[in-house]
Protein backbone atom coordinates (compact mmCIF):
# COMPACT_ATOMS: atom_id res chain seq x y z
CA UNK A 1 0.00 0.00 0.00
CA UNK A 2 1.40 3.26 -1.06
CA UNK A 3 2.19 5.64 1.82
CA UNK A 4 0.27 9.10 2.36
CA UNK A 5 2.37 11.64 0.83
CA UNK A 6 3.56 13.91 3.30
CA UNK A 7 2.51 17.49 2.80
CA UNK A 8 5.19 18.65 4.90
CA UNK A 9 8.13 20.75 2.75
CA UNK A 10 11.42 22.29 3.40
CA UNK A 11 11.72 25.55 1.07
CA UNK A 12 14.67 26.87 1.53
CA UNK A 13 16.36 30.88 1.45
CA UNK A 14 13.15 32.52 0.99
CA UNK A 15 13.06 36.26 1.62
CA UNK A 16 10.17 37.24 3.68
CA UNK A 17 8.53 40.45 2.02
CA UNK A 18 5.00 41.97 4.19
CA UNK A 19 3.16 41.19 6.93
CA UNK A 20 0.22 39.63 7.16
CA UNK A 21 -2.97 39.79 9.47
CA UNK A 22 -2.77 38.49 12.65
CA UNK A 23 0.38 38.89 13.20
CA UNK A 24 1.84 36.51 10.61
CA UNK A 25 4.18 37.43 8.18
CA UNK A 26 4.78 36.56 4.28
CA UNK A 27 7.10 34.86 1.91
CA UNK A 28 6.73 33.20 -1.06
CA UNK A 29 7.36 29.57 -2.10
CA UNK A 30 8.81 28.51 -5.48
CA UNK A 31 5.48 27.19 -7.16
CA UNK A 32 4.11 31.15 -6.38
CA UNK A 33 2.17 30.29 -3.21
CA UNK A 34 2.01 32.81 0.19
CA UNK A 35 3.79 31.24 2.53
CA UNK A 36 2.96 32.44 6.38
CA UNK A 37 5.42 32.76 9.11
CA UNK A 38 5.11 33.16 12.62
CA UNK A 39 8.49 33.73 14.03
CA UNK A 40 9.90 35.94 10.87
CA UNK A 41 10.48 39.90 10.44
CA UNK A 42 9.90 41.37 6.66
CA UNK A 43 13.32 41.13 5.01
CA UNK A 44 14.54 38.12 6.64
CA UNK A 45 15.80 35.30 4.20
CA UNK A 46 14.76 32.25 5.71
CA UNK A 47 14.09 28.19 5.54
CA UNK A 48 11.03 27.07 6.09
CA UNK A 49 9.62 23.94 7.45
CA UNK A 50 5.69 24.26 6.78
CA UNK A 51 3.34 22.27 9.04
CA UNK A 52 0.24 23.15 6.43
CA UNK A 53 -1.12 23.13 2.74
CA UNK A 54 -4.11 25.14 1.84
CA UNK A 55 -5.21 25.56 -1.95
CA UNK A 56 -3.77 28.93 -1.97
CA UNK A 57 -1.24 29.40 0.86
CA UNK A 58 1.25 27.27 3.11
CA UNK A 59 1.75 27.88 6.69
CA UNK A 60 5.34 27.14 7.96
CA UNK A 61 7.94 28.08 10.68
CA UNK A 62 11.47 29.91 9.51
CA UNK A 63 14.07 27.57 10.92
CA UNK A 64 17.57 28.65 9.44
CA UNK A 65 17.72 32.37 9.24
CA UNK A 66 20.43 33.09 6.50
CA UNK A 67 20.06 37.36 7.04
CA UNK A 68 18.27 38.86 9.24
CA UNK A 69 16.07 41.55 8.48
CA UNK A 70 17.33 45.68 9.49
CA UNK A 71 13.70 45.91 10.71
CA UNK A 72 14.50 43.69 13.40
CA UNK A 73 15.27 44.58 17.10
CA UNK A 74 16.27 42.35 20.10
CA UNK A 75 13.02 41.75 22.00
CA UNK A 76 13.39 43.12 25.78
CA UNK A 77 11.45 40.08 27.25
CA UNK A 78 12.43 36.88 28.54
CA UNK A 79 9.42 35.51 27.91
CA UNK A 80 9.20 36.69 24.25
CA UNK A 81 8.65 34.00 21.46
CA UNK A 82 7.04 31.48 24.00
CA UNK A 83 4.61 33.75 25.79
CA UNK A 84 1.86 34.88 22.70
CA UNK A 85 1.39 38.31 23.92
CA UNK A 86 3.81 40.56 21.92
CA UNK A 87 4.03 38.99 18.38
CA UNK A 88 6.07 41.93 16.88
CA UNK A 89 8.43 42.98 19.48
CA UNK A 90 11.38 41.83 17.49
CA UNK A 91 10.40 44.60 15.00
CA UNK A 92 11.59 47.86 15.61
CA UNK A 93 7.89 50.32 16.65
CA UNK A 94 8.47 52.28 13.50
CA UNK A 95 8.10 49.35 11.09
CA UNK A 96 4.93 48.12 13.45
CA UNK A 97 3.25 51.22 13.03
CA UNK A 98 4.17 50.32 8.87
CA UNK A 99 2.86 47.60 8.70
CA UNK A 100 -0.58 48.48 10.73
CA UNK A 101 -0.83 51.23 8.90
CA UNK A 102 -0.87 49.42 5.74
CA UNK A 103 -3.15 46.03 6.79
CA UNK A 104 -6.13 49.25 7.56
CA UNK A 105 -5.59 50.94 3.83
CA UNK A 106 -5.36 47.43 2.25
CA UNK A 107 -8.22 46.43 4.29
CA UNK A 108 -10.53 49.99 3.20
CA UNK A 109 -9.36 49.38 -0.53
CA UNK A 110 -9.71 45.90 -1.15
CA UNK A 111 -12.54 44.72 0.89
CA UNK A 112 -14.12 48.03 1.43
CA UNK A 113 -13.41 49.05 -2.28
CA UNK A 114 -12.98 52.55 -0.57
CA UNK A 115 -12.19 55.36 -2.35
CA UNK A 116 -9.43 56.83 0.10
CA UNK A 117 -8.64 60.55 0.94
CA UNK A 118 -5.35 61.09 1.48
CA UNK A 119 -4.56 58.75 4.59
CA UNK A 120 -3.45 60.73 7.74
CA UNK A 121 -0.38 58.91 9.10
CA UNK A 122 -0.93 56.10 11.79
CA UNK A 123 -0.49 57.79 15.60
CA UNK A 124 1.73 56.07 17.53
CA UNK A 125 1.47 55.26 21.26
CA UNK A 126 3.83 57.77 23.53
CA UNK A 127 4.48 54.61 25.73
CA UNK A 128 5.57 51.41 23.98
CA UNK A 129 5.70 49.54 27.10
CA UNK A 130 3.95 49.52 30.19
CA UNK A 131 0.98 50.98 28.86
CA UNK A 132 -1.79 48.40 29.79
CA UNK A 133 -4.27 49.07 33.07
CA UNK A 134 -4.98 45.81 32.78
CA UNK A 135 -3.46 42.11 33.40
CA UNK A 136 -4.81 38.68 34.10
CA UNK A 137 -2.88 36.25 35.22
CA UNK A 138 -3.18 32.33 36.13
CA UNK A 139 -2.53 30.01 38.51
CA UNK A 140 -1.41 26.65 37.66
CA UNK A 141 0.28 23.48 39.30
CA UNK A 142 2.22 22.24 36.31
CA UNK A 143 3.66 24.95 34.38
CA UNK A 144 4.70 24.86 30.91
CA UNK A 145 8.44 23.77 30.50
CA UNK A 146 10.59 24.49 27.68
CA UNK A 147 12.37 22.31 25.62
CA UNK A 148 15.51 22.41 27.29
CA UNK A 149 14.44 21.76 30.44
CA UNK A 150 12.46 18.63 29.54
CA UNK A 151 15.71 17.59 27.94
CA UNK A 152 17.94 18.93 30.56
CA UNK A 153 17.18 15.91 32.97
CA UNK A 154 17.65 17.91 36.03
CA UNK A 155 15.15 18.23 39.23
CA UNK A 156 12.93 20.39 37.86
CA UNK A 157 11.54 21.33 41.01
CA UNK A 158 8.51 23.70 41.83
CA UNK A 159 6.08 23.45 39.15
CA UNK A 160 3.63 26.12 39.82
CA UNK A 161 3.18 28.87 37.75
CA UNK A 162 1.75 32.40 37.50
CA UNK A 163 1.19 34.08 34.40
CA UNK A 164 -0.08 33.64 30.88
CA UNK A 165 -1.84 30.79 28.81
CA UNK A 166 0.27 29.02 25.97
CA UNK A 167 -1.33 30.39 22.53
CA UNK A 168 -4.05 27.54 21.68
CA UNK A 169 -3.27 25.43 25.22
CA UNK A 170 -6.17 25.83 27.25
CA UNK A 171 -4.35 23.78 30.39
CA UNK A 172 -1.04 24.82 29.99
CA UNK A 173 0.83 28.48 31.50
CA UNK A 174 3.70 29.94 31.16
CA UNK A 175 5.04 31.23 34.44
CA UNK A 176 5.79 34.62 34.06
CA UNK A 177 9.26 36.39 35.68
CA UNK A 178 8.73 40.10 34.47
CA UNK A 179 5.97 41.13 31.98
CA UNK A 180 6.69 44.64 30.34
CA UNK A 181 2.97 45.32 29.18
CA UNK A 182 2.00 46.90 32.78
CA UNK A 183 3.45 49.33 35.32
CA UNK A 184 4.90 48.53 38.56
CA UNK A 185 3.52 47.16 41.18
CA UNK A 186 2.47 44.90 38.46
CA UNK A 187 5.15 42.69 38.73
CA UNK A 188 6.14 42.93 42.24
CA UNK A 189 2.80 41.99 43.50
CA UNK A 190 2.77 39.04 41.08
CA UNK A 191 6.22 37.46 41.91
CA UNK A 192 4.98 38.42 45.87
CA UNK A 193 1.84 36.74 45.36
CA UNK A 194 3.50 33.60 44.20
CA UNK A 195 6.10 33.52 46.27
CA UNK A 196 4.18 33.33 49.27
CA UNK A 197 1.40 31.20 48.03
CA UNK A 198 4.38 28.64 47.35
CA UNK A 199 6.02 29.55 51.19
CA UNK A 200 2.44 29.06 52.81
CA UNK A 201 1.54 25.50 50.82
CA UNK A 202 -1.74 26.66 48.88
CA UNK A 203 -2.32 24.93 46.19
CA UNK A 204 -2.15 26.51 42.73
CA UNK A 205 -4.96 25.17 40.46
CA UNK A 206 -4.79 22.51 38.19
CA UNK A 207 -7.18 22.98 34.71
CA UNK A 208 -7.81 19.63 33.73
CA UNK A 209 -8.63 18.05 37.12
CA UNK A 210 -10.42 21.07 38.58
CA UNK A 211 -8.66 21.03 41.78
CA UNK A 212 -6.72 23.60 43.92
CA UNK A 213 -7.18 27.14 45.79
CA UNK A 214 -5.84 29.43 43.71
CA UNK A 215 -7.11 30.53 40.96
CA UNK A 216 -6.51 33.56 39.14
CA UNK A 217 -5.28 37.17 39.96
CA UNK A 218 -6.45 40.47 38.08
CA UNK A 219 -4.57 43.52 38.28
CA UNK A 220 -6.12 47.00 37.47
CA UNK A 221 -4.13 50.03 37.11
CA UNK A 222 -5.16 53.94 36.80
CA UNK A 223 -3.46 57.26 35.25
CA UNK A 224 -5.16 58.23 38.82
CA UNK A 225 -2.81 56.13 40.95
CA UNK A 226 -5.28 53.37 42.18
CA UNK A 227 -4.60 49.90 42.41
CA UNK A 228 -7.47 46.96 42.01
CA UNK A 229 -5.97 43.27 42.69
CA UNK A 230 -8.95 41.13 42.71
CA UNK A 231 -7.68 36.92 43.79
CA UNK A 232 -9.95 34.45 42.35
CA UNK A 233 -10.25 31.36 44.68
CA UNK A 234 -11.64 27.38 43.46
CA UNK A 235 -13.16 27.23 46.73
CA UNK A 236 -13.55 28.90 49.98
CA UNK A 237 -11.19 28.51 52.98
CA UNK A 238 -11.40 31.16 54.85
CA UNK A 239 -8.06 31.09 56.73
CA UNK A 240 -6.21 30.57 54.21
CA UNK A 241 -8.05 33.05 52.01
CA UNK A 242 -7.32 36.15 54.84
CA UNK A 243 -3.68 34.83 55.20
CA UNK A 244 -3.21 36.27 51.37
CA UNK A 245 -5.41 38.73 51.14
CA UNK A 246 -3.66 40.29 54.72
CA UNK A 247 -0.41 39.56 52.91
CA UNK A 248 -1.07 41.70 49.98
CA UNK A 249 -3.20 44.83 51.59
CA UNK A 250 -0.06 44.89 53.83
CA UNK A 251 2.70 44.03 51.71
CA UNK A 252 1.63 47.07 49.09
CA UNK A 253 -0.14 49.37 50.65
CA UNK A 254 -0.48 51.33 47.28
CA UNK A 255 -3.81 48.71 46.69
CA UNK A 256 -6.86 50.92 46.56
CA UNK A 257 -8.98 47.64 45.81
CA UNK A 258 -8.31 44.24 47.67
CA UNK A 259 -11.19 41.99 46.25
CA UNK A 260 -11.93 38.27 45.75
CA UNK A 261 -14.43 35.26 44.09
CA UNK A 262 -15.15 32.19 44.70
CA UNK A 263 -15.52 30.54 41.51
CA UNK A 264 -15.74 26.44 41.53
CA UNK A 265 -17.48 26.35 38.28
CA UNK A 266 -15.34 24.87 34.84
CA UNK A 267 -14.67 27.85 33.71
CA UNK A 268 -12.74 31.44 35.77
CA UNK A 269 -14.98 34.20 33.81
CA UNK A 270 -15.86 36.42 36.67
CA UNK A 271 -19.19 37.83 34.86
CA UNK A 272 -21.98 35.53 36.53
CA UNK A 273 -19.49 35.07 40.05
CA UNK A 274 -20.38 37.59 43.20
CA UNK A 275 -17.16 40.14 43.73
CA UNK A 276 -16.27 40.51 47.25
CA UNK A 277 -14.67 43.61 48.49
CA UNK A 278 -11.95 42.85 51.11
CA UNK A 279 -10.36 46.13 52.01
CA UNK A 280 -10.31 49.65 50.28
CA UNK A 281 -13.41 50.41 47.74
CA UNK A 282 -14.91 47.91 45.52
CA UNK A 283 -13.69 50.45 42.19
CA UNK A 284 -10.79 52.39 41.20
CA UNK A 285 -11.38 55.55 39.21
CA UNK A 286 -9.96 57.09 35.55
CA UNK A 287 -9.63 60.57 35.10
CA UNK A 288 -9.97 61.50 31.36
CA UNK A 289 -10.29 65.60 30.74
CA UNK A 290 -11.67 66.22 34.62
CA UNK A 291 -14.10 63.28 33.66
CA UNK A 292 -14.26 60.75 36.21
CA UNK A 293 -14.89 56.81 35.13
CA UNK A 294 -15.50 54.56 37.97
CA UNK A 295 -14.44 51.22 37.12
CA UNK A 296 -15.32 47.90 38.74
CA UNK A 297 -13.92 44.58 38.50
CA UNK A 298 -15.99 43.79 35.68
CA UNK A 299 -15.89 46.71 33.25
CA UNK A 300 -15.17 47.26 30.42
CA UNK A 301 -12.38 50.16 30.02
CA UNK A 302 -9.71 50.77 26.79
CA UNK A 303 -6.78 48.69 28.39
CA UNK A 304 -4.75 51.68 27.02
CA UNK A 305 -5.54 54.52 29.10
CA UNK A 306 -2.97 57.82 27.58
CA UNK A 307 -3.57 56.45 24.08
CA UNK A 308 -7.39 56.03 24.73
CA UNK A 309 -7.78 59.76 25.30
CA UNK A 310 -6.08 60.53 22.17
CA UNK A 311 -8.47 57.93 20.08
CA UNK A 312 -11.51 59.92 21.77
CA UNK A 313 -9.79 63.40 20.69
CA UNK A 314 -9.63 62.10 17.12
CA UNK A 315 -13.19 60.53 17.60
CA UNK A 316 -15.08 64.50 18.92
CA UNK A 317 -12.78 66.22 16.43
CA UNK A 318 -14.23 64.02 13.39
CA UNK A 319 -17.77 64.47 14.99
CA UNK A 320 -17.07 68.21 14.21
CA UNK A 321 -19.82 68.94 17.03
CA UNK A 322 -20.99 72.74 17.23
CA UNK A 323 -22.96 72.24 20.47
CA UNK A 324 -26.73 72.13 18.44
CA UNK A 325 -26.56 68.07 17.41
CA UNK A 326 -28.34 65.07 18.57
CA UNK A 327 -25.53 62.33 18.47
CA UNK A 328 -26.34 59.23 18.64
CA UNK A 329 -23.22 56.63 20.14
CA UNK A 330 -24.05 53.09 19.29
CA UNK A 331 -22.26 49.96 21.06
CA UNK A 332 -21.65 53.04 24.14
CA UNK A 333 -20.30 50.61 26.47
CA UNK A 334 -19.56 52.57 29.98
CA UNK A 335 -20.61 55.82 28.13
CA UNK A 336 -16.94 57.17 28.04
CA UNK A 337 -17.30 57.83 24.72
CA UNK A 338 -20.80 59.58 24.72
CA UNK A 339 -19.77 61.38 28.20
CA UNK A 340 -16.40 62.63 26.12
CA UNK A 341 -18.53 64.24 23.56
CA UNK A 342 -21.34 65.64 25.79
CA UNK A 343 -20.24 69.18 26.37
CA UNK A 344 -19.53 69.70 22.35
CA UNK A 345 -23.52 68.32 22.08
CA UNK A 346 -26.89 69.35 22.38
CA UNK A 347 -27.91 65.55 23.76
CA UNK A 348 -26.48 62.31 23.33
CA UNK A 349 -28.31 59.09 23.52
CA UNK A 350 -26.15 56.27 23.73
CA UNK A 351 -27.13 52.37 23.26
CA UNK A 352 -25.01 49.21 24.71
CA UNK A 353 -26.35 45.18 24.83
CA UNK A 354 -24.63 44.76 28.63
CA UNK A 355 -26.92 45.73 31.02
CA UNK A 356 -24.27 46.30 33.62
CA UNK A 357 -22.85 48.41 31.70
CA UNK A 358 -25.41 50.60 31.03
CA UNK A 359 -25.88 50.86 34.58
CA UNK A 360 -22.10 52.15 34.67
CA UNK A 361 -22.60 54.73 32.14
CA UNK A 362 -25.82 56.23 34.28
CA UNK A 363 -23.62 56.33 36.98
CA UNK A 364 -20.72 57.95 35.82
CA UNK A 365 -22.82 60.57 34.31
CA UNK A 366 -24.03 61.42 37.58
CA UNK A 367 -21.04 61.22 38.98
CA UNK A 368 -19.57 63.93 36.38
CA UNK A 369 -22.40 65.51 36.37
CA UNK A 370 -23.32 65.39 32.53
CA UNK A 371 -27.08 65.69 32.06
CA UNK A 372 -27.52 65.53 28.12
CA UNK A 373 -26.83 62.06 28.17
CA UNK A 374 -29.54 59.51 28.12
CA UNK A 375 -28.50 55.93 27.71
CA UNK A 376 -30.72 52.31 26.76
CA UNK A 377 -29.76 48.46 27.19
CA UNK A 378 -30.79 46.40 24.47
CA UNK A 379 -29.21 44.35 21.32
CA UNK A 380 -28.37 47.32 19.06
CA UNK A 381 -30.43 45.49 16.16
CA UNK A 382 -33.32 45.38 17.57
CA UNK A 383 -33.28 48.49 19.53
CA UNK A 384 -32.12 50.75 16.94
CA UNK A 385 -34.94 50.78 15.04
CA UNK A 386 -37.73 53.32 13.63
CA UNK A 387 -39.74 53.41 17.00
CA UNK A 388 -36.71 54.40 18.64
CA UNK A 389 -35.40 57.05 16.57
CA UNK A 390 -39.04 58.45 16.65
CA UNK A 391 -39.17 58.64 20.55
CA UNK A 392 -35.51 60.15 20.96
CA UNK A 393 -35.00 62.24 17.83
CA UNK A 394 -33.02 61.64 14.63
CA UNK A 395 -29.56 62.05 15.19
CA UNK A 396 -27.72 64.71 12.92
CA UNK A 397 -24.30 62.60 13.79
CA UNK A 398 -23.67 59.11 14.64
CA UNK A 399 -20.59 57.73 16.53
CA UNK A 400 -20.24 53.94 15.96
CA UNK A 401 -17.98 51.64 18.03
CA UNK A 402 -18.91 48.18 17.29
CA UNK A 403 -16.88 44.75 18.76
CA UNK A 404 -14.59 42.95 16.52
CA UNK A 405 -17.37 41.70 14.47
CA UNK A 406 -18.59 44.98 13.13
CA UNK A 407 -22.42 45.85 13.09
CA UNK A 408 -25.06 44.13 12.09
CA UNK A 409 -26.31 44.14 8.16
CA UNK A 410 -29.58 46.00 9.94
CA UNK A 411 -27.95 48.58 11.89
CA UNK A 412 -25.88 49.58 9.05
CA UNK A 413 -29.52 49.88 7.08
CA UNK A 414 -30.81 51.54 9.79
CA UNK A 415 -27.78 54.41 10.09
CA UNK A 416 -28.77 54.36 5.95
CA UNK A 417 -32.43 55.42 6.68
CA UNK A 418 -31.94 57.91 8.97
CA UNK A 419 -29.18 59.41 6.93
CA UNK A 420 -27.49 61.46 9.41
CA UNK A 421 -25.09 63.95 7.97
CA UNK A 422 -22.33 62.74 9.57
CA UNK A 423 -20.82 59.06 10.82
CA UNK A 424 -17.96 58.38 13.00
CA UNK A 425 -16.86 55.01 12.72
CA UNK A 426 -14.54 53.37 15.31
CA UNK A 427 -13.08 50.04 14.90
CA UNK A 428 -10.66 47.54 16.22
CA UNK A 429 -11.01 45.29 13.14
CA UNK A 430 -10.43 47.46 10.10
CA UNK A 431 -11.53 44.21 7.78
CA UNK A 432 -14.96 44.22 9.36
CA UNK A 433 -14.84 48.15 8.88
CA UNK A 434 -14.21 47.69 5.43
CA UNK A 435 -16.80 45.31 5.00
CA UNK A 436 -19.65 48.13 6.85
CA UNK A 437 -18.17 50.95 4.77
CA UNK A 438 -18.65 48.97 1.11
CA UNK A 439 -22.62 48.35 2.38
CA UNK A 440 -22.63 52.65 2.98
CA UNK A 441 -20.46 53.82 0.02
CA UNK A 442 -23.29 54.89 -2.32
CA UNK A 443 -24.58 57.06 0.50
CA UNK A 444 -21.64 57.76 2.18
CA UNK A 445 -17.56 59.40 1.49
CA UNK A 446 -15.46 58.61 3.30
CA UNK A 447 -13.59 61.98 4.05
CA UNK A 448 -10.78 61.35 6.71
CA UNK A 449 -9.40 57.83 8.05
CA UNK A 450 -6.83 57.79 11.32
CA UNK A 451 -5.39 54.85 12.50
CA UNK A 452 -4.15 54.59 15.78
CA UNK A 453 -1.99 52.30 17.93
CA UNK A 454 -3.30 51.42 20.98
CA UNK A 455 -1.33 48.31 21.75
CA UNK A 456 2.44 48.26 20.84
CA UNK A 457 3.96 45.42 20.29
CA UNK A 458 1.27 43.23 18.57
CA UNK A 459 -0.43 43.20 15.44
CA UNK A 460 -3.37 45.21 16.83
CA UNK A 461 -5.05 48.54 15.49
CA UNK A 462 -7.72 50.64 15.93
CA UNK A 463 -9.25 53.19 13.13
CA UNK A 464 -11.64 55.64 13.13
CA UNK A 465 -13.26 56.28 9.68
CA UNK A 466 -15.78 59.75 9.37
CA UNK A 467 -18.39 59.50 6.63
CA UNK A 468 -20.11 62.67 4.95
CA UNK A 469 -23.36 61.96 3.62
CA UNK A 470 -22.55 62.14 -0.70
Amino acid sequence: MPRKKSRKQVFEHLEVIDAGAKGKTIAKAPDGKVVFLPNAVPGDVVDVQTFKKRKAYYEGKATVFHKLSEKRTEPVCQHFGTCGGCKWQHMAYEHQLFYKQKEVTNNLTRIGHIELPEVTPILGSAKQYFYRNKMEFSFSDSRWLTLNEIQSGKDLGDKNALGFHIPGMWDKILDIKKCHLQEDPSNAIRNAVKQFAIDNSMAFFNTRNQTGFLRTMMIRTSTTGDVMVLIQFFKEDKAKREQLLDFIAEEFPQVTSLLYVINEKGNDTIYDQEVMCYKGEDHIFEDMEGLKFKINAKSFYQTNSEQAYELYKITRNFADLTGNELVYDLYTGTGTIAQFVAKKAKKVVGVEAVPDAITAAKENAQLNGINNVDFFVGDMKHVFNAEFIKKHGKPDVIITDPPRDGMHKDVVQQILNIAPKRVVYVSCNSATQARDLALMDADYKVVKTQAVDMFPQTFHVENVVLLERR
